[in-house]
């Protein structure tokens, strides 16, 4: 019975464990050391932010190698925060994967795509005014989603991925958790698992055609996430009461970052966790998320509004500050209903640092959803900054045994 009696609470306490965040002293002590007076206001409070960090050191071996070593604060899984545009990295890269998969002749990045409509709530989109030839492409979606984070682009690449592809590959890969089921467009649960007819011509002929499809998979919605005191509802009423996100996307923070990871460091990762992409996908992908609104004609954009950090929150989004030269950020930001979520990898080539960070903060005083009065420029934005810098400053004087050599992040961004 002694025995019996010692395994429940053995097991009780493991359950409590699981339960709670993961901290890591390091980089709690870190902050804490260097924080200023407003973010060690937000660092106080945990519960109210529900800020979350991962902190990754990247060391070299004398092979060049990567090896990764992460520190957390406040992260749990079990945590809810809208992910808001981050889910468009992982639709980018399984539109891509898509693409390579389906092995059609003539069936590439550049080819136009139609995307038709056979269902309530659909949209016919046939053209494409920010792209040189005027019209739509998996390429230019893509372009669009990391320069600027393009709504748009990315309902036509959550349209031709699929619902039920989504999903499938997504915890084939490993991410359990992860759900994707909503476009960015006043639709209902049912409507969001229709996606449009599509199809892909080159100079008018058919090249590959798409049917409209309807995803019947089951979603786990047990766990019932609400949030704040009240909402505005779409008709923009007052609701005295939290609003209910549990049928929401869903992209837990460690999932964000391994995605990144996968995708920057693919040899880093078990072969079952990489995405099918070829080489030139690749590259494609770290110059535009690299690449700032200013560098690009194509699409172009008024840089008065879509400034160069205006998607990269660490270091730089407080103030519209410049961005070094030698430095860059390999990113997908994200921010909707308060909340702000950043995954990045931060490259300084001048002095040879390297390193991941990727964080969330939920800034929202008054505790009502969907009013657009959120605190981002107060809290927010100021957050990430410091947190970046504090970082970057480490890393500065971090001692590595190897200096890396990075010449797989340099890209010519006027070619």
């Amino acid at each position: 019975m002694r025995c019996r009696l010692l395994l429940f609470l053995m097991y009780g306490q493991l359950l409590t464990v699981q339960g709670q965040s993961r901290t890591d002293t390091l980089l709690k002590n870190l902050l804490d050391r260097e924080a200023s007076p407003a973010l060690r206001h937000i660092l106080q409070y945990p519960d109210s932010f529900r800020y979350q960090l991962i902190y990754t050191q990247i060391d070299r071996d004398a092979r060049n190698r990567p090896h990764f070593k992460s520190y957390y604060l406040e992260v749990d899984g079990g945590k809810y925060f809208n992910p808001a545009s981050t889910v468009k990295l992982p639709i980018a890269l399984l539109a891509l994967e898509k693409m390579h998969q389906l092995k059609v002749r003539g069936l590439h990045r550049n080819t136009t795509m139609l995307t038709d409509s056979a269902w309530q709530g659909q949209v016919t989109v046939h053209t494409d005014s920010s792209a040189a030839n005027l019209l739509p492409s998996v390429e230019h979606y893509i372009k669009k989603i990391f320069l600027v984070s393009d709504n748009d682009a990315y309902n036509r690449l959550y349209e031709f991925v699929g619902q039920r592809t989504i999903h499938e590959k997504l915890w084939a890969k490993g991410y359990k958790d992860v759900r994707i089921v909503r476009r960015f467009m006043p639709l209902t649960e049912e409507e969001n698992r229709h996606t449009n007819p599509i199809r892909f011509v080159d100079n008018g002929k058919l090249v590959y055609e798409q049917p409209a499809a309807y995803n019947n998979q089951i979603f786990d919605f047990s766990r019932e996430v609400k949030l704040g005191r009240a909402y505005l509802d779409k008709n923009d009423r007052l609701v005295f009461t939290p609003m209910d996100f549990t049928k929401h996307n869903n992209l837990p923070l460690m999932d964000l970052q391994q995605m990144l990871q996968s995708v920057l460091f693919p040899a880093s990762v078990p072969l079952s966790q990489r995405f099918d992409i070829t080489e030139d996908d690749y590259r494609f992908l770290y110059r535009y998320m690299s690449q700032y609104p200013s560098e690009t004609l194509w699409p172009k954009y008024d840089t008065a509004e879509y400034y160069d950090s205006y998607t990269k929150f660490f270091f730089f989004k407080a103030g519209k500050k410049n961005i070094p030269p030698y430095i860059r950020v390999f990113n997908k930001a994200g921010w909707s209903y308060g909340f702000l979520t950043d995954a990045a990898y931060i490259v300084d080539f001048k002095h040879g640092v390297e390193f991941m960070l990727t964080g969330n903060i939920y800034v929202n005083r008054d505790g009502v959803l969907n009013d657009n009065k959120y605190e981002y420029e107060e809290e927010g934005h100021p957050f990430f900054k410091e947190v970046g810098e504090i970082i970057y400053r480490y890393e500065l004087q971090r001692k590595r045994k190897h200096r890396p050599d990075l010449h797989n992040f340099r890209i010519n961004y006027k070619e």
